[in-house]
């Protein structure tokens, strides 16, 4: 077996460490879009019908549909992801590329839902700047 040339695992390691980076990032901006913003009720999980609740004269914060679920899936597996990338141990290539997309997707999906929420354009800036941290660290693998 024959190892890669120098500066493939110079570039590896470089897109890798910018990828963890901007996974981090990524979770930073939304945990902290959730925490600063009113998103409203989180609302329960039930199964069947639900009836709606009064609002009792309380004015609804304008916050999309999935606002909070997005940011906080997307706080989850950015998190997990830059773990997963900060390990020196040898890992799985496979799986490392799956979870590197996943997060590239979660990342795409948490910016379109900021770009349709008031306050919320350095977040989406973020979770873009870190799908394409983890489309460049992909290129890396070949």
């Amino acid at each position: 077996m024959t190892e890669p040339p120098k500066d493939d695992l110079v570039r590896f390691l470089e897109d890798r460490f910018a990828c963890a980076q901007s996974c981090t990032e990524c979770a930073r901006a939304c945990a902290l879009l959730v925490s600063s913003t009113d998103l409203g009720p989180v609302a329960p999980q039930v199964h069947g019908p639900v009836r709606s609740v009064p609002s009792e004269g309380r004015e609804q914060p304008e916050a999309p549909h999935g606002l909070r679920r997005a940011l906080l899936l997307s706080v989850e597996v950015c998190d997990a992801t830059c773990r997963l990338l900060s390990e020196e141990a040898h890992q799985d290539e496979y799986g490392l590329r799956l979870q590197v997309e996943w997060c590239r997707a979660v990342a795409l999906e948490c910016a379109h839902v900021c770009d349709r929420t008031r306050d919320a354009a350095e977040c989406a800036e973020r979770c873009r700047a870190c799908a394409r941290a983890c489309t460049d660290f992909l290129a890396t693998l070949g």
